[in-house]
């Protein structure tokens, strides 16, 4: 083993087999700029998963190599070379514990998903109070769906992007909570900017009930997405937007518990306007990231018993 890790010796044009015995054909090998490289070759039949992650300093894609499709993962900064071969054998673990190709490139992707997240800062998977605000969110989500289509709906989902509020539409915005149906009739705001105006718009706190258990009534996390996967499936865009908002999330399904369930209860849409219960800028002097609860029973004057279809009609109206 050289300086150069298992691309020592490698030129631009070769390649060399990472295991011999393997049952899948990864290759190490560099691209023509000399960028190490991890190549999965793939049959014609396989289909593409997508979405890609996006790494810092790492490249995924597809790309024909030596006349056949192939998935790589490229190294742009050379003094990263010790992470990346470490990256790369964990690709290839991943792949190689599956007989067919389809389901190696499946977990190939995944693999490589889970880096993103870890490089970023997570790479921990869901805690249980983080997937039950994923499964609030994909409740609305498919609401959004019947109400206003796909590539809107999908292209509203803002939560996944580290934005203030987790449904932006035109001149109506939702922040969305979920809660046990038997804790405290209290949420947890995250922030100030999170239930601040927003000029010419609505804003609307969501409070979803969601419950869980092992073996219990409703569906699992995984089953929670691909009933919302299913809706975006017939139309490519909203299905590229759904596919790059989930993969914000951090949602692993290696990662959580397939016999946990998720039911959906109560929900509640409180209209936040002036006299609304919250903090917002300006902040005093020195006071920054504000995170603080609100009683549910201080917000029932503004409880709205309007749908989620009638509410939009009057934003429409008034827009």
């Amino acid at each position: 083993m050289t300086t150069e890790g298992p691309w020592g010796g490698i030129e631009p044009g070769t390649a060399r087999r990472v295991d011999r015995n393997g049952r899948h054909d990864f290759f190490w090998c560099r691209m023509p700029d000399r960028s190490p490289a991890l190549v999965l070759h793939l049959a014609e039949t396989i289909e593409p998963v997508q979405p890609l992650p996006k790494l810092r300093h790492v490249g995924a894609f597809y790309r024909v190599v030596e006349g056949r499709n192939s998935y790589c993962l490229t190294l742009g900064e050379r003094s990263h070379l010790d992470i990346f071969e470490t990256l790369c054998r964990d690709v290839v673990s991943a792949g190689e514990a599956v007989e067919d190709l389809q389901s190696a490139l499946q977990r190939a992707v995944r693999r490589t998903v889970r880096w993103h997240h870890l490089l970023r800062g997570g790479g921990r998977g869901l805690s249980i109070e983080e997937q039950r605000g994923l499964v609030g969110e994909l409740a609305l989500l498919r609401e959004l769906v019947a109400e206003v289509g796909p590539v809107a709906a999908a292209e509203a989902w803002r939560g996944p992007e580290e934005s203030a509020k987790d449904f932006e539409l035109p001149g109506f915005y939702i922040e969305c909570k979920a809660r046990r149906s038997a804790a405290h009739p209290k949420v947890r705001i995250s922030s100030e900017a999170q239930l601040m105006d927003i000029p010419d718009a609505r804003l609307f706190l969501r409070v979803q009930d969601v419950d869980t258990a092992l073996d219990g009534d409703g569906m699992t996390l995984t089953e929670h997405v691909a009933q919302t996967d299913a809706l975006f499936r017939r139309d490519f865009v909203a299905h590229d937007i759904w596919e790059q908002r989930l993969l914000g999330t951090a949602y692993d399904p290696d990662e959580v518990e397939q016999n946990r369930t998720w039911h959906l209860g109560v929900v509640r849409m409180f209209e936040v306007g002036e006299g609304f219960p919250r903090l917002v800028p300006p902040l005093p002097e020195g006071v920054d990231a504000v995170e603080y609860l609100i009683r549910l029973a201080d917000c029932a004057d503004f409880q709205t018993s309007s749908s989620l279809n009638e509410l939009l009609g009057e934003s429409e109206r008034d827009v």
